[in-house]
Order: C-alpha cells, then sequence, then structure tokens
C-alpha cells in the first residue's frame, strides 16, 4: 500500500488521538513515532524541512499546540493516522474534535508531573472516553527527568484514571535504567517485555533483544503474573483461568491475542513506555512497541459505529456501516484557510468513499449556521506536514483533505447529493470569556465582518456577538491563549487589525421612587412654529415590567392625535437612558396635563416634549442602576470547594446550595452580577489549577448597591444623558 495513494481498505486503518496535558510530550512522540515508522528523514524532518505537526506560524511562534494536526505514517501493512491535539485546555474544541475523529486514544502522562499529569482535564477526558467506550492505552513518558518515578506514575494512572481498578491498568513492559546523562539523570536505555520475557535495548540506537538477566528475571515475575491474570480475567475462554490456576502454561499467543482484543473493546489500558528519539536519527524507546500495540491492538474503524438522520424524512438512521460501498457520511472535523486554494476542510470518513470532483451535499444545523447545499469539490489530499500528497479517494474510516467545500464549517456533514444525512456534532465547551473588539482602521472595518466569519467557521468554540444593548462587537473565547490566538489569526491570516476594548455588561436603569416632570418645546424662527407642553407622573414598576405609559388627560388639553406622539417621545428617551445612557425600564409613565397651539403644534414638537418630560423628572428622582444578576453552576473538586465558595463570595454571589455532583466534586448553585463574571473563566481555572468548570444563565436584572453603582458608572465609561 503506497503511502501516497492512501488507505484501500478500512481495515487496514487505525485512527488514535493522543490526549495530555500540556507539555506531556505529544508532538514529541508523533514526531518520534514517524521516525520509527520511516515516515520521516532521520532528521526527524518531512522533504521541505518542516515538522509533520506544529508546522503553523502561530504554533512556532507561540512554542506550543493550537490545533490538531494528523500524521499519517505506514506500519506492517497499516495506516496509522495520528492525531495530535492541544493540550493547553483553551483549545479544548480542538481535541473534541480529535475524539470524534478517533476510534482509539493514547493518553500521554508525563512521569515528571506525578499527579498533575492525570488529574483534572485529563481524567476528565478518560471517563468522556469511557462513555462511550473507546479503547484507551496511556504512555508514560519523561522517564528520564530527575523527578520521575515510573511505578508512582503507574499508581497514579491506577487510582484516578481507572477509579482503583488496578488490574485494568497495568504495565507491558518495565523500563530498563542505564547510566547517568550529564545532568545526573538516570537513562532509560531499554525495556523488558513482560509477556515474552526479552529485553529492548534501545542503547545502540536501534532496537535489539536480548534475553533478561538474572536479576531483571527478578523484577519480571510479579508483575508478569499480574499482567496474565488480568489479561486471562478480560479472556472469552474461560477455561483458561482454571488452566493457569493449576500450573498449565499459557501459550504466548493465545495470551496475545487475548489482549489485544481486552485493549480493542475497551476493556483493559495498557500502560507503555516512550522516550523521544534525540535528534541523531536514533529510534525513540519504546515507539516500535507503541507501534505494534496499535496496529495490532487498536480496533480498526470498522468498530467505531456513528449514526446520522435522514434529512429527506428526518427519520433516525441506524448506525453508519464503515462500508466504501455504502451510502456516503463524512464529518468535517476542521477548516482552515489556504490564501491560494480558499477554504481547506478536514475529513473523517464513517461510510461510503469520497471521490475527487463529487458533488456533495454540505449540512450543518449549529449555532450559528444552518445551511444545507450541494457543492463540487476539488481535490482530495493526504495531510504531510505543510504538504499535501494527492489523492484519488478516500475510502470509509480514513481523514484526509478535501479542498473547495466553500459552506463547509467545522462539524458539518458531507453526504451524498441524493441521500442527504446529518451526523450529530460533537459536544463542544461553552466561550465563557468575552472579548470586545473594534476595527483598528477603515481599511479593517471593511474587511471585519467577513473575517470574522471566517474565524468563527474555522473554530466553532468561538461565538461571535454583536449586542444591541451596548452596541459591540464581542468574541465569547475560551480562555485568553484561545482569545490571543483568535486575535492572531484575524491579524495574520485575514490581514485584519482589531483593537481589544473594555467589555461592557448591559446595565439598565429605574426610577427608585415617584417622580413628576414637565416637557416644554416652544420656538418660533418665522413661519410654522413648534409649540408642545406635557406634564408626566412616573412611577417605578416590578421587574420585568417593562414601560407602560397612562393618559389621564382631562379637557381635551392635549389633543388626542398628539397622545400618540408624547409616547413616541418617552419611549425614544427611555431606550436612550435619562441618568447614564442605560435603558430606562419598569416605569409607569402617565400624562397628566399639557397645551398645545393649533397652529404651531406638532407631533415631532410633542414627541420632542415627551422625551424632556421624562428627562426633567428623572433630574429630581433617585435613578437605581440595575446590573444584569445570572444564574451560576459550577462544578469543583472537593478539594477545592472551601476556595471556590470564598471567591464566589468576593463577587458578591448569592448561594443557592451544594450538592455531590459526580465522583469527587461539588455542584454550587449561585446568582452572582454579571460583571463580576467577566473575568471568571481565566480566574476559575487558575483557582482549581484548570479542573473545575461552570456554567452561567441570564436571571434579572437588580438595583445595584450605591457603592457597586458609581464604580460601574465609572468603569464602563457612561455619561449621563
Amino acid at each position: 500500500m503506497d503511502r501516497a495513494n492512501g488507505a484501500r481498505r478500512p481495515e487496514s486503518i487505525r485512527n488514535v488521538v493522543l490526549v495530555g496535558g500540556s507539555g506531556a510530550g505529544k508532538t514529541t512522540l508523533v514526531e518520534a513515532l514517524a521516525l520509527a515508522a520511516g515516515t520521516v528523514n532521520r532528521a526527524g524532518r518531512v522533504e521541505d524541512g518542516t515538522s509533520l505537526s506544529d508546522y503553523d506560524e502561530i504554533e512556532q511562534r507561540q512554542h506550543r499546540s493550537v490545533q490538531l494536526s494528523v500524521v499519517p505514517m505506514q506500519w506492517g501493512g497499516v495506516k496509522v493516522n495520528l492525531i495530535d491535539t492541544p493540550g493547553y485546555a483553551d483549545f479544548v474544541g480542538e481535541l473534541r474534535a480529535g475524539l470524534r475523529a478517533a476510534d482509539a486514544a493514547l493518553f500521554v502522562v508525563s512521569a515528571a508531573e506525578g499527579v498533575e499529569a492525570v488529574a483534572g482535564a485529563t481524567r476528565a477526558l478518560w471517563e468522556e472516553c469511557a462513555q462511550v467506550e473507546m479503547p484507551r492505552a496511556i504512555v508514560v513518558t519523561h522517564l528520564d527527568t530527575a523527578r520521575a518515578d515510573y511505578e508512582e506514575m503507574i499508581a497514579t494512572c491506577q487510582d484516578i484514571l481507572a477509579g482503583g481498578a488496578s488490574e485494568n491498568v497495568l504495565p507491558l513492559h518495565l523500563p530498563v535504567f542505564g547510566p547517568k546523562n550529564a545532568d545526573g539523570h538516570q537513562l532509560v536505555t531499554g525495556l523488558i517485555e513482560l509477556l515474552e520475557q526479552q529485553v529492548a535495548d534501545y542503547s545502540s540506537g536501534e532496537r535489539t533483544r536480548t534475553g533478561p538477566s538474572p536479576t531483571q528475571r527478578e523484577s519480571i515475575e510479579p508483575a508478569r503474573n499480574r499482567l496474565i491474570e488480568a489479561i486471562i480475567a478480560e479472556s472469552e475462554d474461560e477455561t483458561l483461568m482454571d488452566r493457569y490456576l493449576g500450573g498449565e502454561p499459557i501459550e504466548l499467543a493465545t495470551l496475545i491475542a487475548d489482549l489485544e482484543r481486552a485493549v480493542a473493546r475497551g476493556s483493559f489500558h495498557p500502560v507503555l513506555f516512550a522516550a523521544a528519539a534525540t535528534g541523531d536519527g536514533r529510534q525513540g524507546l519504546g515507539t516500535l512497541e507503541l507501534l505494534e500495540l496499535i496496529t495490532a491492538g487498536f480496533p480498526t474503524p470498522a468498530e467505531h459505529p456513528v449514526s446520522a438522520i435522514h434529512l429527506s424524512d428526518g427519520r433516525k438512521a441506524t448506525a453508519l456501516r464503515c462500508d466504501p460501498s455504502g451510502e456516503l457520511a463524512a464529518e468535517v472535523i476542521r477548516t482552515s484557510s489556504d490564501p491560494y486554494v480558499g477554504r481547506v476542510s478536514l475529513v473523517r470518513v464513517f461510510s461510503g468513499t469520497l471521490h475527487a470532483d463529487d458533488t456533495v451535499h454540505v449540512c450543518g444545523h449549529g449555532a450559528g449556521h444552518e445551511h444545507d447545499v450541494d457543492e463540487r469539490i476539488g481535490g482530495i489530499t493526504a495531510p504531510f506536514g505543510k504538504q499535501q500528497r494527492p489523492l484519488d479517494e478516500a475510502v470509509a474510516g480514513d481523514i484526509v483533505y478535501v479542498t473547495k467545500l466553500g459552506h463547509a464549517e467545522t462539524g458539518d456533514t458531507v453526504s451524498a447529493t441524493g441521500s442527504p444525512l446529518l451526523i450529530e456534532p460533537w459536544r463542544l465547551p461553552e466561550p465563557l470569556l468575552p472579548v470586545a473588539v473594534r476595527a483598528h482602521g477603515k481599511a479593517d472595518e471593511d474587511k471585519l465582518s467577513q473575517s470574522l466569519a471566517r474565524l468563527v467557521a474555522e473554530d466553532p468554540a468561538i461565538r461571535l456577538e454583536h449586542n444591541d444593548r451596548t452596541h459591540q462587537l464581542v468574541l465569547w473565547c475560551l480562555g485568553e491563549a484561545h482569545r490571543d490566538v483568535a486575535l492572531e489569526r484575524l491579524r495574520s491570516r485575514f490581514g485584519v487589525q482589531v483593537d481589544v476594548v473594555e467589555y461592557r455588561v448591559a446595565l439598565r436603569e429605574t426610577f427608585g421612587a415617584k417622580a413628576s416632570g414637565r416637557g416644554r418645546h416652544v420656538k418660533q424662527s418665522g413661519g410654522h412654529g413648534q409649540y408642545a407642553v406635557c406634564e408626566i407622573e412616573v412611577e417605578p414598576l416590578p421587574e420585568g415590567s417593562g414601560i407602560e405609559f397612562a393618559d389621564r388627560v382631562v379637557g381635551g388639553a392635549v389633543p388626542r392625535q398628539f397622545i400618540g406622539s408624547v409616547e413616541k417621545g418617552v419611549r425614544a428617551q427611555a431606550a436612550k437612558g435619562v441618568a447614564t445612557g442605560n435603558p430606562l425600564v419598569d416605569v409607569r409613565v402617565t400624562l397628566l396635563d399639557g397645551k398645545a397651539h393649533s397652529v404651531d403644534s406638532s407631533d415631532a414638537a410633542f414627541q420632542t416634549a415627551g422625551a424632556l418630560a421624562l428627562r426633567d423628572a428623572a433630574s429630581a428622582a433617585r435613578i437605581d442602576l440595575l446590573e444584569p444578576i445570572a444564574h451560576v453552576q459550577v462544578r469543583v473538586p472537593d478539594e477545592y470547594l472551601g476556595a471556590a465558595l470564598s471567591d464566589l463570595s468576593v463577587r458578591r454571589a448569592r448561594i443557592l446550595g451544594t450538592e455531590p455532583a459526580d465522583s469527587g466534586r461539588t455542584l454550587i448553585r449561585a446568582e452572582v452580577p454579571e460583571w463580576e463574571l467577566v473575568r471568571y473563566a481565566v480566574d476559575l481555572r487558575s483557582l482549581t489549577h484548570g479542573v473545575a468548570d461552570f456554567t452561567r444563565v441570564y436571571l434579572r436584572h437588580d438595583a445595584a448597591p450605591a457603592q457597586v453603582a458609581e464604580r460601574l458608572r465609572s468603569e464602563s465609561g457612561v455619561v449621563p444623558a
């Protein structure tokens, strides 16, 4: 099977996503595996000298992954698509896309980080994979660091990830430690293969196998027995355990076959050790063992069913079969823009076969984009770093790039025109950090709208809001790093410079007590003049009442045809505000009296008089500033509960209660002023080391305390009307 031509059968494909925190070594591991498989040259680079992943300009400048990348390689006649994902929490949208595209996951943890490597977000993702029964293996990196303790790391993974089910999380190998390096760290030179009872020696730069020493044999026995017992417990052959307990040796081939089946089912999670190549072309420790596990132990795409809805009649389809001859169903995993070819879509084909120049149906029903269009795709290519290798087709199970799908956005379904389908998109985190922006100059303003639309199409974890209340353009992001990347993409990719401005909360105002006002609009400048006088009374109403207008004029002091004009003027002024520039709400305005002129009175004159009367009433009354209140639910690990509650109290929260959530977590329910939540997404992550999350829903507007109202006025820059 030629690498440039892609896969021909789903059975010869493995799609594996790498999951782990920032700094765990995922990208380095991908490059080490590519080198071991012969995908890259001995310097660890593709032909143009660039890396297979993290080749984006922003990634190179920031020295971290900010988007998923797919690295295909061949091993033993199998095409392996390794999906490298960002480890930083701000880019969890990219990670979730990688989980959708994959059929199995490698959880990469650093031995130097200890508990922090598997707690929090990594644990949550492990549980998420468990819910859909996705097969998982654990790769321990950074064994050569001073703080590394592989036995402690295995115990930590068993306790935190497997919930203490240590029999389901066990190492397949034990590390062999050699001499110390110049920094005083003990080098790992090989692996003891427990089932085979062989030593894989990497000290020469190539893997060689030898028999274990007498000392190594002593360390093998207890770990090997425990591994064999766990494998037999997962075996479908119920006689194996009796044979094993009776002292009968179990054939190695039988153990390996049962191990592979247990891994593919997702009921057993092997722990492996890996170290990257040194950059001089040497094979990375454990890379060959990892490739062997991926190709032999991880499932094929045929074992990953996906359901879709037939749009023609709305019926729920049965799970799509991963059959190249079946009906076409693919999903856009991510989108990007290329200055030469336009929009480029990374697509996972779940069913059928996608051909170059096909006309397909593109369907998106997610938030912010709803479309059903037929489009003709351009080319199909296999990802290979910054290069793209042309393909004639992509069969079910493969991951490829597709060009010229101008309407396709991340999460969209690509299907046959005669049988349009919709695959339910994956769940995305709610962006909760608001970033208000405006165009830097006139040239930027002309391109801003289109560029923002392209930005949101590429990254659905960003939500774009045109706030009618504050007249601000707001990008809702997952965190500060996510914000910085979004702004950098606008500048470098779309050529648009924006300025970040202070985010404003949608405040309101209302009368604190009953008040009266008089509006007099009298002008004479030759010809018809302007004459209108009205007297009103304003009284506060309960929250949510809006603006009510009543007429109690007697004797025709204000002619009937102008009473509606007074109401128009009052409502127009209320929308502008009367004291702080924020909309006036929840008052009843009653027209009591007025004066008119038989010639000079007009609709416009009484509108102006109504507005003046409302402003006059406000000048002598107490105006309360109303701030929005949100219902907030914070899901926090129990060890951070006290800190989270203390932080909420500082934010003027009203705690409604706490209750147990999932294992080891507590749900806090509270009402919090939205002004105090502007940076809460960032602060909560810092407070809990990224392991807590929250949701917010607008509840109502409440009167702000006097000191807070004064601060809100100054911080939001409001100017009295």
